[in-house]
Formats: C-alpha cells, structure tokens, sequence
C-alpha cells in the first residue's frame, strides 16, 4: 500500500516536471520569435530613416542649387543694411537697449517706492525686526503659547526695551544738561586757550572770526526758521504725523510677520506660475535664513560697539554715558557710517565737557573698538552668516544713501546679503526642479517664520504643513 502511494507521487512529480520543462520551451520559444520580430522591426525602421535622412539631403541640395542658380535680386544701396553692421556691433545694440529698459524700469521702481516711503519703510523695519524676533516666537509656540499669543508677547516686549532704552538715556540727559552747560563755558575758555597756545598758534583774532561767523550762521538759520512760524509747525506736526505713522505700522506689520508669516508667504507664492513656485519657494527661505542671520550679527556688533565705548566713556568720566551708549547701539544698524557718526557725537560730547585732551583720547578709545569690531568681530560674524564682501558694503551703503538717505543705508546690507544668497541658491538649484516639485509650493510656509528645512541649525524651526486655508492672508 505504501509503495503504491510512493509511486503515485513520484508519477505525478514526473508529470509536473515534464510539463514545467515543456512550458519553459514554449516561452523560450516565444522569446526568440518576439526578440526576431523586434530585430526585424529595427532593420526596418532603420531603412527608413536612412531612407528619409537620404531624400530629405537630396531635397536640400535641390533646394540650393535652384537658389545658385536664380538670379539676384537688383537693390538699391542703402547705409542702413544688416550687411554693413559688424555682429560685434549689432550685439551691443541688443545687449544695450534691454540694459536700458532693465535700468527704465529699476528706475521706475525706485521712484514708487521713494514715493510710498512713509509705508515702504517701516515695513522694512518690521520685517528686519520679524527675522531677529522669530526664534523666539517659535520657542514659545513650542512651549504650548499660541503663536499669536506669542507673537504679541514678543511685540510689546521689544517695544518695552525700547522704550526703556530711550528712557534711561533721556533721563540722563535731562538730569546732566544743567550741569553740562556750566562745564560748556569752562571747556570753550580751554579750548580758546589750546588754538592759541598749542601747536596751532592761533591769534585772539582769528579766533573772534570764527566765533561771528559761526553766530552769524546760527542767528540766520533761527530768523530763518522763525520767520514763519505756522508753517513751521505744520512742518513739526506733518513730521510728528508720520513719525506715529510709520510706528504703527512697524509694530503691526512686526506682529502679522510673526504671526501669520506662513500664510502670508504661502499667498504670495501661489501668485507666481505654477513652473516657478518651487524656485520661488526655496529663494525666499533662503532670503529669510541671510536677512536672519544679518539681524543677530548686527545686533552683537552693535551691543560690543556700545558696551564698548560706555566703558570707555565712563573710564573719562564723560557725561551722558548710557545716552551714548544707546545711540551706539542704534546707529550701528547702519554699517561703517553708524558707529563712526555715533562715535564723533561721543568725542563731541568729551570735548565740550572734559576738554580736548580727553576728547583726544575719547577719540583713540572709539577708533580702537571700530577697528577691533571692523577687523576681528564683524569679518567672523557677517564673513561667516552672511558672505558678503567689505566692498560690496561700502558700496550698498552709498548707493542706499544717494537713493534713500539713512533708510537707503539701513535697508541696502540685507538686501543685498539676500540677493546674494538668493544668486547663489538658483546657480546651485538645477533649474529642472521646479517643474518636477512645482505642484507643492502651491501652499507654501512663509519665511517670516522659519527657515528651510534644510537650512543650518543657526535659524528657526522648520514649520509645520500649511493649511487649505493659507491663502486667506
């Protein structure tokens, strides 16, 4: 019984296996016969390609020699033929008629945004102030704060510290100003002394002529202002308008930049084609990790700047220290100008109360802190974060004088830290892309809020996934 059953199963095997052989050769079969269609088909289609390729060359040479042969036609000369202008020539006019329209329209630009200064400018403040706040909302956000919540935090919280700053210092001022008058005659009657007997070796004289000529300047500037006094007041009052003005924007901008920079920038994103979202996407973040980081390496500049000459204005017991300081701090968010201004107001103030030699060695101590933050501290903070060259600076800094004056100067260094770290992201980004990822920039977070995610560790969190509802903004 057991060896029939043996048997039957290895019959069966053996039946499996002879049809399993048999399969195999019908496939192999089938292959052979589909791989000799294909070779037949490449044969073919090769023949007839050689075939058009051939009488698509005959109908060519047809073509130029009934073109040799047909007789030219009879023109008169004219100076104006494309013969008779050189290609070098003929690509400069190209080339410099589209740099003409680009500079037209750069132009054009400048001029709105001059026109619309009172708004352009305090939102511009605002968001240099959204990109140093922002890791701070975001550390609240992920404490369990809502970020509106903690975006408002953040807002008053700034404008007490500078409120408190501008306090302290104008107290100082108020309490030393009395005391500062008494020691402005002392220290002119040194002054008059050193010209005339110091290294100059200036007459009593001269020295009277200088003195009218500078009263004489002073009392035509005040006749002159107060010769009509409503409009000069109009002036104060339109001056004072626009001063609260741009306040309001700045703290309202500050707190909608913090809050709902995600939406804001998802809208603004899903403005552009859908092929350049991606790119857009990824420029702004990368914009927003340079403007960030320029934020954070202007303010520790600026503090070791300020910290820097109260110590050495308090050394020289100079008046109105925390006032100097304050105004260190504020003006070197203008780079290389800044400090350098901030720095004569301080030897100003040395001069007038403790005379020329402590203003002398005022001067020293201010160019000793310039030179170690121009040459040690700001090549390590801005040469690593921001990359951008010292030439490049003076050169935004003038040019954003000439076109805006001190907002010009603010505004020039991020702007261009973010077009260059943008140039340099869209020569490393194959511009190929944006079409394969275009579809999910279509809700993209802000910059406002965070950098991308493959940013260095330096900036904000990465944000969250955006919402249907971003495009409310």
């Amino acid at each position: 019984m057991t060896g029939a059953f043996r048997r039957n199963r290895e019959a069966r095997e053996a039946h499996r296996l002879a049809q399993r052989q048999a399969q195999e050769e019908a496939d192999a079969r089938e292959s052979a016969e589909v791989a000799k269609e294909a070779a037949a088909e490449a044969r073919e289609s090769a023949e007839n390609f050689a075939l058009r390729l051939v009488n698509q060359f005959e109908r060519l040479r047809e073509g130029r020699q009934e073109q040799l042969a047909a007789p030219e036609p009879v023109t008169a000369p004219t100076s104006a033929s494309r013969t008779n202008v050189p290609y070098g020539v003929e690509m400069a006019a190209q080339w410099g008629w589209r740099f003409l329209v680009i500079v037209a329209a750069g132009y054009l630009i400048v001029r709105a945004l001059g026109f619309l200064s009172i708004v352009v400018v305090p939102v511009v403040i605002a968001l240099l102030i959204a990109a140093l706040v922002s890791p701070v909302v975001d550390g609240l956000a992920r404490v369990g704060l809502k970020r509106s919540i903690s975006a408002l935090f953040v807002v008053i919280g700034v404008l007490a510290a500078v409120i408190a700053m501008l306090s302290f210092a104008g107290t100082q001022v108020a309490n030393g100003f009395t005391d500062l008058a008494g020691q402005t005659v002392k220290a002119l009657d040194e002054i008059r002394d050193w010209l005339i007997n110091g290294p100059f070796h200036a007459s009593e004289t001269q020295i009277d002529t200088w003195l009218n000529t500078v009263q004489t300047t002073v009392e035509d500037w005040a006749a002159a202002y107060a010769s009509n006094p409503f409009s000069r007041v109009s002036e104060v009052g339109g001056v004072a308008l626009d001063v609260f003005a741009g306040l309001f924007i700045v703290l309202f901008s500050t707190y909608f930049f913090c809050a709902e920079g995600e939406r804001i920038w998802g809208w603004l994103v899903r403005l552009a084609p859908r092929a350049a979202r991606s790119r857009m996407d990824s420029s702004g973040r990368v914009a927003w990790v340079s403007l960030t980081q320029f934020t954070r390496a202007t303010v520790i500049v600026a503090a070791v700047d300020a910290v820097g000459i109260m110590i050495i204005a308090a050394a020289l017991q100079i008046p109105f220290v925390v006032a100097i300081g304050v105004l260190v701090f504020l003006s070197s968010f203008v780079p290389l100008i800044g400090a350098t201004v901030a720095g004569a107001v301080a030897v100003l103030v040395a001069l007038v109360s403790q005379g020329p030699v402590t203003a002398l060695l005022m001067l020293g101590g201010v160019i000793l802190v310039q030179q170690l933050e121009a040459h040690g501290l700001q090549p390590f903070l801005l040469g690593r974060w921001v990359r951008v060259h010292p030439l490049g600076v003076i050169l935004a800094v003038a040019t954003g004088i000439v076109l805006g004056g001190v907002a010009g100067a603010l505004v020039a260094v991020p702007l261009v830290a973010a077009l260059n770290a943008v140039a340099n992201h869209l020569t490393a980004v194959p511009a190929t892309a944006s079409a394969t990822t275009s579809t999910t920039a279509s809700a993209t977070p802000a910059p406002p809020t965070s950098p991308p995610p493959s940013a260095p560790a330096t900036g904000p969190t990465s944000p969250p996934p955006p919402s249907p509802g971003a495009g409310g903004a």
